[in-house]
């Protein structure tokens, strides 16, 4: 496996998020202003599985769009050629056309696929894409916006 374009020690510094809700584990591949690709290690240690579902652990949807979500920030933050610090909140601002097309479960890599679709007005468009082994798990379009909050 060829070197990751950023490490778990990267993605600390460009991301607010930390254990239980950081979902990057390492970027994989990225055209600054154009799309990324980063890997999720999903093991049967995570938090939610316990309660989703005990008889048989799925990731929750949710969090997968939350993980495309992050690695778009990723992105933003690192076309934008800026970092987060601490008065600076990523935010949703839409999410259209989510699909799920199979679970992820204990033991898949995930893999986030996000390309930039429009920059405009502090707002990002993305087409997000999560897979495991290749096949489609999650799809849908986001849109986020970065904020600074007092």
């Amino acid at each position: 496996m060829s070197k990751p374009v950023m490490d778990i020690h990267q993605i600390l510094e460009y991301l607010p998020h930390r254990y239980p809700i950081l979902l990057v584990d390492r970027v994989l591949d990225m055209v600054p202003g154009e799309r990324i690709t980063a890997l999720k290690n999903v093991t049967i240690n995570e938090p939610f599985f316990p309660g989703h579902y005990p008889h048989h652990p799925v990731m929750p949807g949710v969090l997968i769009i939350e993980g495309m979500a992050q690695t778009a920030a990723l992105l933003s933050f690192r076309s934008a050629d800026g970092q987060v610090d601490s008065k600076s909140v990523y935010y949703f601002v839409g999410i259209d056309g989510a699909r799920f097309k199979r679970p992820v479960m204990p033991g898949d890599q995930l893999i986030f696929e996000v390309s930039l679709i429009v920059a405009k007005r502090g707002i990002w468009k993305f087409a997000a894409v999560a897979k495991v082994d290749g096949q489609v798990a999650a799809e849908a379009q986001i849109m986020c916006t970065v904020r600074t909050v007092e």
